[in-house]
């Protein structure tokens, strides 16, 4: 019994250190393969506890390489677009310019209904008082509703709504969104020329996005001391 007690306290201290240097991150805000690892490491730290011939070390070096795994994928998602859509996945629009994408939601598996429930999770009880849906990495929805239809009615002031449109990103990390470019007609010489205007190439952008306004944001990549 003592033994259980020791190994439980150990297991317990440990995994809450490992959890902490994993980061502060909300349950419905991990991605899927923060899940997988979490899930892993729980059932792994679980072993000594329950079955007293389980080695606590074997326990403790299984979950230190699992948070080393998730340390590494982390660094990756910071450093690399392409392994972020790997791992993370990418965003999709589920509704587009209050247009119901079938094919998104046949390929994310979501039916009307649930789209409806997600909708009404977010306030929203009319599929005609949305502009976009986008379905995020994480699994969660974000909405943006008709300029009409937006917590101060517009159109409760007799003022005519301008159409805003949906904001894109055209760099990040200083990786040029080629896909982005093509649907809104734009090609790789149009952005080096906006991003001049800011004293940057494409690719010492930090981050570069457009409205649908046409109005941009940009932000340079810090430089690295020599």
């Amino acid at each position: 019994m003592l033994m259980v007690i020791v190994k439980t306290v150990i297991i317990y201290v440990f995994l809450l250190l490992i959890m902490r240097l994993m980061g502060k991150r909300e349950l419905g805000q991990i991605q899927t393969f923060e899940l997988v690892i979490s899930m892993i490491i729980a059932d792994t730290a679980a072993v000594p506890i329950y079955d007293e011939k389980a080695s606590l070390l074997n326990a403790l070096v299984s979950v230190s390489i699992l948070f080393l795994m998730h340390m590494i994928i982390s660094f990756i998602n910071m450093r690399s677009v392409k392994g972020r859509e790997i791992f993370c996945g990418k965003p999709r629009i589920l509704i587009n310019k209050g247009r119901i994408e079938e094919e998104a939601l046949k390929k994310e598996s979501i039916t009307i209904n649930e789209l409806q429930e997600r909708l009404r999770e977010k306030d929203v009880f009319n599929l005609g008082d949305v502009e976009y849906v986008i379905l995020e990495t994480s699994g969660q929805i974000s909405v943006v509703p008709k300029p009409e239809k937006r917590a101060l009615k517009i159109e409760d002031l007799n003022i005519k709504s301008e159409y805003e449109g949906l904001a894109f990103d055209l760099v990040l990390d200083g990786k040029v969104m080629s896909e982005n470019l093509k649907l809104i007609g734009k090609d790789y010489r149009w952005l080096e020329k906006q991003t001049k205007e800011f004293g940057i190439k494409p690719e010492e952008a930090l981050v570069v996005t457009i409205n649908g306004d046409n109005s941009f944001y940009c932000q340079a990549k810090k430089r690295k001391k020599c």
